[in-house]
């Protein structure tokens, strides 16, 4: 799933739910402030400070030993913030 030049905070829902084995997320971010992501219902969640003229990254891979109907994963940033996110199962 990819979604790309975002502004501001959006939930995604991960077609399929989430399966046993990697979970991979890849953000990237521009603009002044704090993006926080988070995955659900597996609880993981983690920051990324954004700045202004720069993209910043993070890349996050979780082992699910189990899976689950259903994921979603909430991007959480400032109106202004671009951001573009990956998530590869």
């Amino acid at each position: 799933m990819q979604k790309a030049n975002v502004q501001g905070s959006e939930e995604l829902e991960i077609p399929g739910g989430l399966k046993a084995g990697h979970l991979a997320i890849l953000v990237n971010c521009q603009g002044e402030g704090t993006l926080t992501v988070s995955v659900r219902p597996v609880g993981l969640s983690f920051p990324l400070e954004c700045v202004n003229g720069e993209v910043s990254s993070i890349f996050n891979q979780l082992d699910l030993t189990s899976p689950h109907a259903y994921g979603t994963v909430k991007v959480a940033a400032p109106s202004h913030t671009r951001w573009a996110l990956t998530v590869g199962q």
